[in-house]
């Protein structure tokens, strides 16, 4: 029978982080582990509209166990200042989801001055990860879920060229982003292997759902063309979309399954990866490609000044 929310087992006593659960696939990601028992810190952008969120969730879990922590993923010191508090905390972490970010945006960069979607979507996760690290081997068996798209077969990872200084595309960027999402889940998965650290890394996509990123990043171009990208992501999501219920339901596979193994990619298995049944999917060559990983892992830490402790894999020529 095909899986659903509801095969999700109790997680009780567990404690989750979700990025970007304010709206979206976030919000029903946090949502779902809230109504299976699980403790959720909404971290995001925007406290009020965190606060708005976890309003919604306790009408439909009364009781639900959630709090709100502020992170912005395009500020290298604010997701330091995330980890440090949770750090002081001192308690383990079952399971983080690195779901937020950003898509299509014009030409734009972070607080760091990184290219803002490879910065925030990948660069902001990464380093998330890495400071939260020790809170996740304290837990019996962690999770780290980091969400890619089927539009990783847009991107190509050019180390000569990372920030974008050349020949910029809103849609080329984003596709370098997701597919850094896929291989840093890939290679993270590689090195606690190679350590023995008990923990599952997995990549997980939605298929084509309806969330506002689909007006948000193109809309911000601005004048005309900004007026018509917005428009043509509300047609997209009108027309062809499926519902951010069904959307978040790959993070949930990957984030709770029993089975799957670490390393996977999981998604919708059919037409396109966009419909039915949720499960382990293909990516294409690139995202499989292990020596391009390692090497991003690599230039991530260097760029970001955090380091995992993880040494590389030897990767077959």
């Amino acid at each position: 029978m095909a899986w659903s929310t509801s095969d999700i087992p109790k997680l009780d006593g567990r404690r989750a982080i979700v990025t970007g659960a304010n709206g979206g696939l976030g919000l029903q990601t946090a949502l779902e582990l809230a109504r299976r028992g699980a403790h959720v810190t909404l971290a995001v952008r925007n406290t009020g509209k965190g606060a708005d969120a976890v309003r919604r969730i306790e009408r439909e879990v009364p009781g639900a166990s959630l709090q709100v922590e502020t992170l912005d993923l395009a500020d290298q010191s604010s997701v330091r200042a995330f980890a440090e508090r949770e750090d002081a905390e001192g308690r383990p972490l079952d399971l983080l989801v690195n779901n937020a970010g950003i898509m299509a945006t014009p030409p734009r960069v972070t607080a760091d001055g990184f290219e803002l979607q490879f910065g925030t979507n990948h660069l902001g996760h990464f380093a998330l990860t890495g400071l939260l690290l020790d809170r996740l081997k304290a837990a019996d068996a962690p999770r780290v879920v980091t969400i890619s798209s089927v539009v990783h077969k847009l991107g190509a990872i050019d180390f000569d060229d990372l920030n974008w200084q050349h020949s910029y595309g809103p849609w080329r960027a984003y596709g370098r982003s997701k597919l850094a999402n896929l291989l840093f889940a890939r290679e993270l998965q590689a090195r606690v292997d190679a350590a023995g650290v008990p923990l599952r890394s997995l990549a997980a996509h939605p298929g084509y759902s309806s969330t506002h990123l689909q007006t948000s990043g193109p809309g911000m171009s601005g004048g005309v063309l900004g007026t018509l990208n917005a428009w043509g992501g509300r047609v997209g999501n009108a027309l062809i979309a499926t519902k951010d219920s069904y959307g978040a339901q790959p993070t949930l596979y990957a984030a709770t399954h029993p089975e799957v193994p670490g390393g996977s990619f999981v998604g919708p298995t059919r037409l396109g990866q966009t419909r039915g049944p949720i499960g382990v999917v293909q990516s294409n060559a690139r995202g499989r490609d292990m020596a391009v990983a390692s090497r991003l892992f690599d230039v991530s830490e260097e760029l970001t000044g955090v380091r995992f402790g993880l040494a590389p894999v030897p990767v077959a020529a």
